[in-house]
């Protein structure tokens, strides 16, 4: 169940809302426009990071810091699955 947040917010920011929310927006409501944009937030700061692991790996490519694979991605998963599986 969502716990509630109680905000304060400037009158700019407020109006601001406001106005993105309600009749004839997109958003019913100031909260499920907040949490449109927290949601949107958060996959960004994800985003980032997954940019990081792949110019991180890049990187290492290119710093040969890399072996090619010649091995079964599928066979890898399936050993990982057999680690994670308690006895």
């Amino acid at each position: 169940m969502p716990a509630p947040l109680n905000l304060s917010l400037t009158d700019e920011l407020r109006e601001f809302v406001e106005k993105q929310s309600g009749d004839g927006t997109m958003f019913p409501s100031s909260g499920e426009f907040i949490r449109a944009l927290i949601r949107e937030k958060k996959e960004r700061i994800e985003a980032a990071k997954f940019r990081r692991s792949v110019l991180e790996g890049c990187q290492d490519i290119l710093e040969g810091r890399a072996v090619e694979y010649r091995g079964s991605v599928k066979d890898v998963v399936e050993q990982v699955k057999t680690l994670d599986r308690p006895e």
